[in-house]
C-alpha cells in the first residue's frame, strides 16, 4: 500500500486558508506564521501537481480542482478527529460497538429515543439492534450476538430485571365481520376466523405464547406486515397497545368486544448477557431504558398489578 505524501497538517493549512478567506486568516487561525501555511499550500499543490489556489486581490479562491480538493480534504479531517475522539474513548472504557436485542412488543419510538440519547453522549459509538420475537432473543443472548436484551421472558441461566408491562389488545378493522356481530364476542366466534401471528425469530422455535385460538391464521415475519393485513380486513391479532395505537386513534382498528381475553399482559425485563463484563456504554442504556420507562410514558410501570 502507497503511503499518503500529503500530511494532515498540510490539508489543514488548506482548509484554514479557504475558510478563513486568506493566507494571513488562516495563520491566525491556526496560531502559525502566514510563511508556514503558505508553505504547506504550495508544497501540496506541488506533490499533487494541481493548483488548489487563485489569489484574486487579498483574498484567495478555489480553482475547479481545489474545490474538489477541499471537499475531500475536509473529510479527510473530520474523519481523522472521528478516529482520534474513538481512541479517546476506547482509553476511557467505552464500547465502540453495543448489540442489542429487543422484542417487538418493546415500543419503537421509546428505544429508538434511549439510542438518540445514547449517541450523543457518544457519537461513535455504534449500534446494532435486533428485533425479535420470543425465541429469538434468548438465542441471541446465548450466542453471544448481543450484549443486552429486552425480552419477555429471562432465558434459563440468565438475570433480568423488569423493565416495563405491556398491555395488549385484541384488534380487528371496524370493518372485519367479527365487528359485524353487533355483540360481545367469544373463542367459538374466534375460530371462525382468521389469526394473524408473528413468527417467533429463533432458529428453532420454542413454546409459541400467543394465544392461538383457531387453526386459520396466518404467520408472518414482521410486525408491520401483520397490522397492515389486519387493517386491511384480513385477520385479528392481539397487539402491544402501543403499536397500534395510531391505527386506533384514526379508527382503522378496533379493539374487539371478547367475553373475556379482551386484553392480556406480559412484563418485559432488561437483561444482560453479562453484567460483570458490561462496558460503560451499555450501563448507560441500561439506565436510560429504566428512566424512560419509569416515566409511565410507555405501557405501566412494573408494580402495576
Amino acid at each position: 500500500m502507497s503511503q499518503p505524501r500529503i500530511s494532515l497538517e498540510q490539508w489543514r493549512a488548506l482548509i484554514a486558508v479557504v475558510e478563513a478567506g486568506g493566507y494571513a486568516q488562516a495563520a491566525e487561525t491556526l496560531n502559525k506564521s502566514q510563511s508556514t501555511i503558505s508553505y504547506a499550500v504550495h508544497k501540496l499543490e506541488s506533490l499533487l501537481d494541481v493548483k488548489a489556489l487563485e489569489v484574486r486581490g487579498r483574498k484567495a479562491e478555489l480553482t475547479p480542482a481545489g474545490r474538489m480538493l477541499y471537499r475531500r480534504g475536509r473529510a479527510l479531517l473530520a474523519e481523522a478527529e472521528r478516529l482520534e475522539r474513538a481512541a479517546r474513548r476506547l482509553a476511557e472504557g467505552w464500547e465502540a460497538e453495543l448489540r442489542l436485542a429487543a422484542e417487538i412488543i418493546f415500543p419503537t419510538w421509546l428505544l429508538l429515543d434511549c439510542l438518540a440519547r445514547l449517541s450523543d453522549e457518544q457519537p461513535d459509538m455504534r449500534i446494532q439492534l435486533h428485533e425479535s420475537v420470543l425465541g429469538g432473543t434468548a438465542e441471541l443472548l446465548s450466542s453471544g450476538r448481543v450484549d443486552l436484551a429486552i425480552a419477555s421472558s429471562v432465558p434459563g441461566g440468565y438475570v433480568g430485571d423488569p423493565l416495563t408491562r405491556v398491555r395488549f389488545v385484541a384488534a380487528a378493522a371496524p370493518s372485519h365481520p367479527l365487528h359485524r356481530l353487533g355483540r360481545t364476542i367469544d373463542v367459538d366466534d374466534l375460530r371462525q376466523h382468521r389469526h394473524l401471528i408473528v413468527r417467533d425469530s429463533g432458529s428453532q422455535p420454542g413454546r409459541d405464547e400467543a394465544p392461538r385460538v383457531t387453526d386459520r391464521r396466518w404467520v408472518v415475519t414482521a410486525k408491520a406486515t401483520s397490522i397492515r393485513a389486519a387493517c386491511m380486513g384480513l385477520g385479528f391479532a392481539w397487539y402491544a397497545e402501543e403499536s397500534i395505537r395510531s391505527e386506533l386513534e384514526a379508527g382503522i382498528l378496533k379493539p374487539l368486544p371478547l367475553v373475556e381475553g379482551a386484553e392480556r399482559w406480559a412484563t418485559l425485563y432488561l437483561v444482560h448477557a453479562d453484567r460483570d463484563a458490561a462496558g460503560p456504554g451499555q450501563r448507560r442504556l441500561a439506565e436510560l431504558l429504566h428512566a424512560a420507562c419509569d416515566t409511565d410514558a410507555c405501557y405501566g410501570a412494573v408494580s402495576n398489578p
